[in-house]
């Protein structure tokens, strides 16, 4: 019997990477997917690949960073299937740069899609969660909310802490409306993030760790899997994922 049968999940940031990768391991344990991101075509893709494999799913146009965008996406999920049961806040971008550099252009996205989307997904989400007396938040943060160093540049950091903090205190604002928060850590993983980096110097200093046997998208996905399967009485609140030769 799939695991998830009957749940409805919104996945934002869900045209590549982890987020694709999350849509299509919870599709596959039988929940019907929101995949939500900017770019239509590979949310169209997605879609297609995850109703070929007898899924239900639904492509969302979203910008997280927009509070109408972001509340109409949680609308939409419930017009459509009629609950949210799981909210996947992937959408994140890592600019890294040190200070010092002028970018604050950079600065400015970080936080605006990294918290403030967050923030936006998940207060449409827990109202809907709360009438239905359950749920199930889970935020992408990433080792660097937990450690800063010289390659994770203290401003991505900033944004990864602040989601650590933000979901230990939806963790116990929520606990007597049933609804679950988990955050999940990765280290380094192939994704596109690092392509979106413009420092240089930030660049550099990543090729080493990028050098490793780093882990994939499909890996984080089966820990979120993990997350959201276990019985009501379980809540995993925290997972910090690195590749086995990760130093930091």
């Amino acid at each position: 019997m799939v695991k998830l049968d009957g749940k409805v999940a919104v996945i934002t940031g869900a045209s590549s990477g982890i987020g694709e990768a999350t849509a299509e391991a919870l599709a596959a344990e039988g929940a019907a997917v929101v995949v939500a991101a900017r770019r239509e075509d590979r949310l169209v893709d997605l879609v297609g690949r995850i109703e070929g494999n007898g899924g239900r799913a639904l492509a969302a146009v979203c910008d997280v960073t927009d509070e109408s965008q972001a509340h109409g996406l949680i609308r939409k999920a419930q017009e459509t299937f009629g609950s949210v049961d799981i909210l996947v806040n992937n959408a994140g971008v890592m600019l890294l740069s040190a200070v010092g550099k002028g970018l604050s252009d950079e600065w400015r996205r970080m936080f605006d899609v990294n918290v403030m989307g967050l923030l936006y997904a998940t207060d449409a989400a827990i109202d809907a969660m709360k009438r239905q007396q359950s749920g199930h938040l889970v935020n992408i943060s990433s080792v660097a909310g937990r450690k800063v160093s010289r390659t994770s540049s203290g401003v991505y950091a900033g944004t990864k802490h602040a989601v650590g903090a933000i979901s230990e205190g939806l963790r116990q604002e929520l606990l007597e409306d049933n609804i679950r928060v988990t955050i999940v850590e990765p280290g380094a993983v192939a994704t596109e993030l690092p392509d979106h980096i413009t420092d240089e110097d930030a660049r550099e200093g990543l090729g080493g760790l990028l050098q490793l046997e780093i882990l994939q998208a499909e890996d984080i996905a089966n820990a979120i899997l993990y997350a959201v399967t276990q019985p009501p009485r379980v809540s995993v609140n925290e997972i910090l994922i690195r590749p086995t030769q990760q130093p930091v």
